[in-house]
């Protein structure tokens, strides 16, 4: 049962696997660098909140960046990476199908201090385009998803292959069945009803 409450993914992890509450969970190997995240992110103004089961800090309404944990590291990653300069070279790609730089890559829980001006610096780069409603320019695609679905796909490496790999017609029946929704809290909700399934192959109607 994936979390609804911020204070969980702290305390027990996501919720996504059998490891969630036992030490085995990654956010337990990695709590001291995730705590100290949590805090820069608070500091430099943005909202708390569980999108994901993953924490995710919000500026001016609009998603900045998403925490994740894993076995051999943890992340901030980006929304809207395409828009970050980068100035100083130290975001790096989550995935190969990943289109722009758009993580904090961290394997020692020592790199968040020694980087807290510059993710302090990229935070604010992030919450300046969201405050002036400045986005990427859309790139065209054959099906057009739902703003929800594509920050899902960014958040989550593991989801964004499994839809790649459906077959068009599972991914136009996703795209349908969250362009019904009629408030993005209900698409996201949807979202994470479907991971599962998506990452079995299947399609929104399939059993």
């Amino acid at each position: 049962m994936m979390i609804t409450e911020i204070e969980d993914y702290f305390e027990s992890g996501c919720g996504r696997c059998e490891r969630f509450a036992t030490p085995d969970c990654s956010t337990r190997f990695w709590l001291d660098g995730l705590l100290h995240l949590r805090r820069i992110c608070l500091d430099v103004g943005m909202s708390e909140h569980v999108k994901w089961a993953h924490p995710c800090y919000v500026h001016a309404g609009r998603n900045i960046v998403v925490m994740g944990a894993f076995r051999d590291d943890f992340r901030l990653s980006f929304f809207h990476a395409a828009l970050m300069r980068d100035p100083h070279g130290v975001l790096t790609r989550q995935g190969e199908n990943t289109q722009h730089p758009d993580c904090f890559r961290f394997d020692d829980v020592a790199q968040v201090a020694a980087l807290e001006p510059i993710i302090r610096e990229y935070l604010a780069e992030a919450m300046g385009y969201a405050e002036q409603g400045i986005k990427p320019p859309k790139v065209e695609r054959e099906l057009e998803l739902p703003d929800e679905l594509v920050e899902a796909l960014e958040s989550d490496p593991e989801l964004a292959q499994a839809f790649a790999l459906l077959t068009p017609g599972r991914q136009r029946s996703y795209v349908f069945a969250l362009n019904s929704a009629k408030t993005s809290a209900t698409r996201v909700s949807r979202i994470v009803k479907y991971r599962d399934k998506i990452l079995a192959g299947k399609g929104a109607l399939d059993r």
